[in-house]
């Protein structure tokens, strides 16, 4: 069992910069790749940012450059700063971890919201 705790969502202006952060429990957590995703109002969920265990990283190609996600193993956590806000980032950011194997448990956070005016 993993669980996901995130914060640092909250309200700032286009152009500005969050900083999420996302604890988990258990052990396991520095053998397997974490992501964030998003999920605005109407939207499907997507995927923003993924890290391996490596510390490689993949992007989606709308936050390119502007956000960074990046993994601290000894603390169980996982970050994404998050530069150059758009109007267009305003969503509820999810913590995941995915299975570790084909068809193994996958796990989420219950989510942070950020808005970003204009």
């Amino acid at each position: 069992q993993v669980q996901l705790v995130e914060s640092g969502g909250g309200l700032v202006q286009a152009g500005g910069s969050l900083r999420l952060s996302c604890a988990a429990s258990g052990s396991i957590f520095s053998i397997n790749a974490m992501g964030w995703y998003r999920q605005a109002p109407g939207k499907q969920r997507e995927l923003v940012a993924l890290i391996t265990r490596s510390g490689s990283t993949n992007y989606a190609d709308s936050v390119k450059g502007r956000f960074t996600i990046s993994r601290d193993n000894a603390k169980n956590t996982v970050h994404l700063q998050m530069n150059s806000l758009k109007s267009e980032d305003t969503a509820v950011y999810y913590c995941n971890f995915p299975p570790i194997v084909r068809g193994g448990p996958e796990y989420w956070g219950q989510g942070t919201q950020v808005t970003v005016s204009s």
